[in-house]
């Protein structure tokens, strides 16, 4: 694994094979949330989502927090583009990763069976390997968890 101006590079993935989702980091009081899905509601990641056809990141974020928590990013900041394996899909994935504070306290909704707000020590949390293995790495090393 490589990190090069916040690009997480892991490996080399055919490009079109890759899962391509967009996600927030969102992080109040050092703490990150996370969020399950229904379809698989013991495993935590980032919310966010696959982009719609001519979406740009940030237009995929917006809606995508928007349909799963009920927020709007304030400020998003590009983190990184992580590639990991997808932890529903089991595929190749490229997550691009924005920081952002969001516009008023989130609740679960769509597809979502679940949020919290983590540290990353949590015993009873099974996180994605995604963000268990790059995203908390990265935000801990930019001192922005614990």
């Amino acid at each position: 694994m490589t990190q090069d101006g916040g690009v997480v590079v892991p490996g080399s993935f055919d490009e079109a094979e890759l899962l391509v989702v967009v996600a927030a980091a969102i992080i109040q009081e050092g703490r990150l949330l996370v969020v399950s899905k229904k379809a698989a509601p013991s495993v935590f990641c980032l919310p966010g989502g696959k982009p719609d056809l001519g979406e740009t990141p940030v237009e995929t974020l917006v809606r995508e927090l928007d349909e799963e928590l009920g927020v709007r990013p304030l400020d998003p900041r590009f983190l990184a583009d992580v590639e990991a394996r997808a932890a529903l899909e089991g595929v190749p994935m490229k997550m691009t990763v924005f920081e952002a504070s969001i516009s008023e306290v989130p609740r679960a909704a769509s597809e979502l069976a679940d949020l919290r707000w983590i540290s990353g020590g949590e015993p009873d949390v099974q996180l994605a390997p995604a963000v268990r293995d790059r995203v908390l790495p990265l935000l801990r090393q930019n001192g922005l968890v614990a």
